[in-house]
């Protein structure tokens, strides 16, 4: 039996909700990472929750796994065509958690990591 939704947004979520989908979504919309990049981007995450999460982006069709043929072996996790779709949704999120931080901290930068993405 096909899986039903109560409304739009359960799908959404399904595909990008969770701690780290958005943020590793969010460090592929500024190019193409490697696994070692995206955990050095994201030190609280453990390495298995990395590689479960990469896998459901990939098997949702959201990020694209490029191997390439070499020694030693590399891969890249880039956006697909369609998880670039998402850029205008992870936009909002990060617009509305600045918003939302400067509302309850007065001064982001104090509650803020320095990181690439809060630049």
């Amino acid at each position: 039996m096909e899986k039903k939704y109560n409304i739009s947004v359960e799908a959404t979520l399904e595909v990008i909700g969770g701690k780290w989908k958005t943020v590793i979504l969010c460090h592929l919309m500024r190019g193409k990472k490697r696994t070692s990049e995206l955990k050095r981007l994201m030190p609280d995450i453990t390495q298995k929750m990395l590689t479960q999460q990469l896998r459901e982006l990939e098997s949702d069709g959201v990020i694209n796994r490029i191997v390439y043929n070499q020694v030693p072996p590399k891969v890249e996790y880039e956006l697909s065509e369609y998880g670039i779709s998402l850029e205008g949704i992870l936009n909002s999120l990060c617009s509305w958690g600045d918003m939302h931080l400067t509302k309850v901290y007065g001064d982001k930068s104090a509650v803020l990591q320095e990181g690439i993405l809060n630049e």
